[in-house]
């Protein structure tokens, strides 16, 4: 879960939870570069958290709902498993 792992990437997460994003909005709304923002693009695609569609010269950025619904269902069962689970100490 490295693609979790930095601030800016959870701030574009955070920027995508509204809808569609193009590179040059999260330019606007993070003050960071370009070149930065699309190595963050490029970990998050890779992850398979974000997904793209391009319309004439401009690529526009949204979450994959279907990755994220999958990584909720892992925690909870994460955390059920953790609170379900007998202590050795007790």
């Amino acid at each position: 879960m490295v693609s979790f792992s930095d601030p800016f990437r959870l701030e574009i997460i955070d920027l995508m939870m509204e809808g569609e994003v193009c590179v040059c909005d999260i330019m606007k709304l993070t003050k960071l570069s370009q070149s930065r923002i699309s190595y963050h693009i490029k970990i998050l695609k890779e992850a398979g958290l974000i997904s793209d569609r391009q319309e004439g010269r401009w690529v526009y950025y949204s979450l994959n709902k279907e990755s994220l619904f999958l990584i909720k269902e892992w925690i909870t069962s994460l955390t059920d498993y953790s609170s379900n689970r007998k202590r050795c100490c007790e």
